[in-house]
């Protein structure tokens, strides 16, 4: 029998009548034929209330206390939808976290999934039962209550659909039978208050289109960088374990957004959709000495306390020295200054920080195969009078840090430079992706590294880990860094319009902040066309500015893990800068996205690095 899990935001059951027209919803796909698990949040504003009730006792709650208060919203929702259902006729059990064994880390408040038990649930389920799961919550090993954090229900509807999907151990069910199995049909739902994921927020940018159809990638990508509709953690899960996920609204009928594996259709659009992120602070540490070892110190004492960065750009060093930029969520910003400013004192080097900025950021699986995406998006910004603070490339995403009062500006431009509000295969014309469709999948089904996921989720001991499918090399790219750019609007752009001029194509971008007024810009071209792009390049930096520098290396390798949860997990950088420390590799340049995290190195050392990222991330 297939298996629908249902989530229901807390707009979704913020009154009786909302909470009732949930439960219609359950009672259809139970009466068509689905078992069903709903998950629910904390009713409208109960979540803030209960905040503000700790904040009338004290202004520093202890975690551990905050996760007991904060639970309690969940479960008044999980009591009402059961009686609900009930009172409509059909059978239904509600479940706290900690009651069907979601057992989590014991990083209060911000808690990541360990382990799920299948057996309450399936019983439950065995008798006829409608489930109703309390998100957002569970146990540690020592039963203290923990929350996930930001988005915790949307984590926990995916973690539940993938753990019902894979594990049929403790139901004794064949994985092969069909029946509930990993063969059966096993979705999830995210009812919430819009009607799908659109190429950007329609509260900014009226002219937003909704999407039909995105890619796991494009949606980490997107939820990483702003798009509220879903948080980057449940769509980890979703891609980890296979499950396809639909947004949609719980207040019509209408159809919402598949959130799928790749497919072809979508590499034909450059640029899916575009997002802003409003309360980004920034971090510079300007100074450090250039060797190696410095980055993994620096990011392994921020990974200590749990705080995630999102943008790392580091330049190539010039006399001995580097500079280091990141960006975290504004609120984390004092912790964040409080670890790096006396490990900076140790290195010599000065910490600097800006907290009114904001990050724009484009994404489309087009990338791979469209070019001179991102010289229009810097043009675009540059037109608009927006000027870059840091630019970060991945594989599918480009993303741009300026002032907060420029953020809104900049979204918008960029949104109507890729022409995001007309129709496109995926949205608004026809790509041949129906709902009957996208959960049919092939039997056995295999991760990005070939290894069947049904084994991994048997055992199922660390869900929420780190999962690396590749490491990478590749030595045929030489940089162009230019030193003393001077910091203003359409510097950048104009430097990209010279090299594409003369036909060659630019790969990774990053541009920091090196001082009071100047910029510091590096990126990759073919080898082939290294020495072309360095005299254009220069030519316009001498016009530009006199004092400005331009160097070429073509002794360049660059390195690319790629996976699920590289931004979310704190470790990853500090595995992957050990891992490099510990053979004495020095790193020249990092760049960071969602799904993919690359260091340039010394190409002498190039091969010996590749070897310790596969031995750091146990992949053969």
């Amino acid at each position: 029998m297939p298996l629908v899990v249902q989530k229901f935001g807390g707009s979704s059951v913020a009154t009786a009548e909302r909470i009732m027209r949930a439960a219609r919803r359950a009672i259809n796909a139970r009466q068509a034929g689905s078992q069903v698990i709903v998950v629910v949040s904390a009713r409208g504003d109960t979540t803030d209330e209960l905040i503000e009730l700790a904040k009338e006792i004290t202004d520093r709650p202890p975690a551990r206390e905050m996760d007991m208060l904060l639970a309690t919203g969940e479960q008044i929702s999980i009591a009402l939808m059961a009686m609900a259902i009930q009172t409509l006729g059909e059978k239904a059990i509600s479940f706290t976290g900690a009651q069907i064994g979601i057992v989590t880390d014991s990083y209060h408040t911000k808690a990541r999934i360990k382990n799920i038990s299948t057996q309450r649930m399936r019983q439950a389920l065995d008798e006829g039962k409608i489930v109703i799961v309390a998100g957002f919550q569970g146990i540690d090993e020592d039963y203290n209550i923990t929350t996930l954090g930001r988005g915790g229900s949307d984590t926990t509807a995916v973690a539940l659909a993938a753990v019902m999907k894979h594990r049929g151990q403790e139901s004794g069910i064949s994985q092969e039978s069909g029946d509930r199995g990993q063969g059966s049909g096993v979705g999830c739902e995210i009812y919430t208050d819009v009607d799908g994921v659109y190429t950007t927020d329609p509260r900014i940018v009226p002219e937003a289109r909704k999407l039909d159809a995105i890619s796991y990638d494009e949606m980490l990508e997107l939820a990483s960088v702003g798009a509220g509709v879903m948080h980057s953690r449940s769509i980890e899960f979703a891609k980890k374990f296979d499950v396809p996920l639909q947004v949609r609204s719980s207040f019509t009928d209408t159809e919402g957004t598949w959130i799928v594996p790749e497919s072809e259709w979508m590499h034909e659009v450059p640029v899916c959709g575009a997002a802003i992120v409003k309360d980004e602070a920034r971090v510079g540490i300007v100074g450090v000495p250039d060797q190696p070892g410095i980055s993994h110190r620096i990011f392994s004492a921020i990974a200590e306390q749990n705080i995630a960065v999102d943008m790392i750009a580091q330049n190539v060093g010039s006399g001995g020295k580097a500079s280091i930029g990141f960006t975290v969520t504004k609120n984390e910003l004092p912790n964040t200054l409080a670890v790096v400013r006396p490990l900076a004192a140790l290195l010599g080097a000065a910490v600097e920080h800006a907290e009114e900025v904001s990050k724009v950021s484009i994404v489309g699986t087009g990338m791979r195969t469209h070019t001179g995406v991102a010289e229009r998006m810097f043009a675009a910004l540059a037109d608009a009078g927006v000027n870059m603070k840091m630019i970060t490339t991945g594989d599918i995403k480009i993303s741009v840090l300026v002032d907060k009062s420029d953020g809104v500006k900049a979204l918008r431009s960029v949104h109507q430079t890729f022409q995001l509000d007309k129709p496109r295969a995926g949205a608004g014309l026809p790509v041949g992706v129906t709902p009957a469709a996208v959960p049919a999948r092939a039997p056995a089904v295999l991760d990005d590294n070939g290894r069947d996921l049904a084994a991994i989720t048997q055992q199922l001991s660390s869900m929420e880990d780190i999962v690396v499918s590749d490491v990478q090399l590749s030595t045929d790219q030489g940089t162009i860094t230019v030193f003393n750019l001077p910091d203003q609007p359409g510097n950048c752009s104009k430097v990209f319009q010279a090299v594409a001029e003369g036909g060659i194509v630019v790969d990774t971008i990053v541009q920091n902040l090196s001082g009071p007024g100047r910029a510091q810009l590096s990126f990759s071209v073919p080898a082939a066309d290294l020495d072309r792009a360095g005299a254009l390049t220069h030519a316009f930096a001498q016009k530009l500015n006199p004092p400005a520098q331009v160097v070429a290396d073509a002794h360049i390798a660059r390195l690319f893990v790629l996976g699920i949860g590289m931004r979310t997990h704190t470790g990853v950088a500090r595995r992957m800068f050990g891992a490099l420390a510990e053979r004495g590799i020095n790193i020249r340049m990092i760049n960071t996205s969602e799904v993919r995290v690359s260091v340039v190195v010394d190409q002498r050392r190039g091969e010996e690095a590749l070897a310790a990222l596969k031995t750091a991330f146990n992949v053969g």
